[in-house]
């Protein structure tokens, strides 16, 4: 029930703003409206840095100390762990916090459970229920501000990057999909990358189509820009093969010819192709020579047999088997590659990590998993260590129950976290 004294939030004229403000100052305009229809003190946009552990605030006003500098653009990088900036990102929940004079609020910035960030206010009072929902909803509408505007400019993937880009990890970075978490009906999904110090060629994709998901791993041989410049042509092939309406099958055959004919002697990617039929429910699967995928099944975790054909570039004219893949509703399925279990990283132990997960999303899920092998390593992964956690609920196609851009029945709890010591 909104009172007579809550303040009023105007989203479509927020858009118009939006649409008259250069990208580059996109966030700014909107945080200059929203502050001054609700009278804040302060509003941020606080953006999730690439490592996953951190949030970054953005801003072009008076110099911050600490702050990193691209021209007038400054970067703070704050860590995440142990902070309600952590608690909102997991649970994708508003938090007000009454101080002296008024109220601190958190907001998530997401869009399909892709958790692009959060927006910080200090209020001069504390928000009423009405006012709540009207600042989430504003936060949701920011998600997509953020997704437009960073078409047009890299300062928010410059500010994203809390240490600089080799030109492997450049390369290696427009490999991968634009979001790296999807909410739908029937699944939720979240890939992860965590790069060695010599980035080892590792890639995860996925396309949402009408009536079927199709996901990809694969693992370049090599290091640097050699394992980067591979790793191109394979998921090139891949989504080319995939946008022409070859079935998975197809695709690698057409990847496997494409990188024979035209990569040296002896270079090579192992890989795995998922398609799922979201009206039948069921999978298939390619395995090129890769690591296979772990399954969490009423609480026991278990590799998923599957039969181990050779990588991609290695026989030229190659037939690929298609295998079916068995999925039940209610199965968490990981797909990794070996930077997860081989070398310094063999001490982690991913299955007993990932049998702790259950009250994750699948987002918190990788996050957890690639800083706990990093941990493992002494931060000195020699393998890119990547992954792709595919939450599978069944049935019918249908739409997803969401709010401001997230499902809650399916965020993590609060507090919660893998047990990976």
């Amino acid at each position: 029930m909104r009172g007579s004294e809550d303040m009023v939030i105007d989203v479509g004229a927020l858009l118009q703003k939006v649409e008259a403000a250069p990208p580059i100052e996109a966030v700014e305009v909107v945080a200059a409206e929203l502050g001054a229809m609700v009278g804040a003190r302060t509003v941020a946009l606080l953006i999730t840095d690439f490592t996953g552990r951190a949030v970054v605030r953005l801003t072009s006003a008076d110099p911050v100390s600490g702050a990193r500098s691209h021209g007038v653009e400054q970067a703070e990088t704050l860590p995440l762990e142990g902070t309600r900036y952590e608690q909102v990102l997991r649970t994708q929940r508003a938090d007000v916090e009454v101080v002296d004079d008024g109220a601190r609020m958190i907001v998530p910035v997401t869009d399909r459970g892709d958790a692009i960030g959060l927006l910080e206010m200090e209020l001069p009072k504390i928000p009423s229920e009405a006012e709540v929902v009207d600042i989430c909803g504003a936060g949701h509408a920011l998600a997509y501000v953020v997704i437009a505007a960073r078409r047009y400019t890299d300062v928010f993937e410059w500010g994203q990057r809390s240490a600089p880009f080799a030109l492997a990890a450049e390369i290696q970075r427009r490999l991968l999909p634009a979001s790296y978490t999807c909410e739908a009906g029937q699944f939720t999904l979240a890939g992860w990358l965590e790069p060695a110090s010599a980035v080892g060629g590792d890639t995860f994709d996925y396309t949402l189509e009408r009536n079927r998901l199709q996901i990809s791993i694969t693992d370049a041989v090599g290091h640097q820009v050699e394992a980067a410049l591979l790793a191109t042509l394979l998921v090139g092939s891949l989504r080319n093969g995939r946008r022409r309406g070859l079935d998975i099958g197809a695709q690698a055959a057409y990847a496997n010819d494409a990188l024979a004919e035209n990569s040296p002697p002896g270079r090579f990617v192992t890989g795995q192709l998922m398609d799922i039929d979201l009206r039948t429910g069921t999978a298939l699967v390619v395995n090129a020579g890769h690591t296979l995928p772990l399954r969490l099944r009423d609480g026991a975790v278990e590799e998923v047999d599957l039969r181990v054909e050779a990588p991609f570039g290695v026989l030229p004219g190659k037939t690929f088997e298609v295998q079916p893949f068995p999925l039940e509703p209610g199965d968490r399925i990981v797909f990794l590659t070996d930077g997860m279990l081989e070398r310094n990283a063999a001490a982690f132990d991913v299955a007993a990590a990932l049998a702790h997960s259950a009250a994750l999303h699948p987002r918190e899920v990788v996050q957890d998993l690639g800083a706990a092998v990093l941990r493992a390593t002494g931060n000195d992964l020699r393998d890119d260590a990547t992954m792709v956690c595919l939450d599978w609920y069944g049935g019918p196609p249908r739409e997803r129950r969401t709010e401001y851009g997230a499902d809650p029945a399916r965020a993590s709890a609060p507090g919660s976290a893998a047990r990976t010591d």
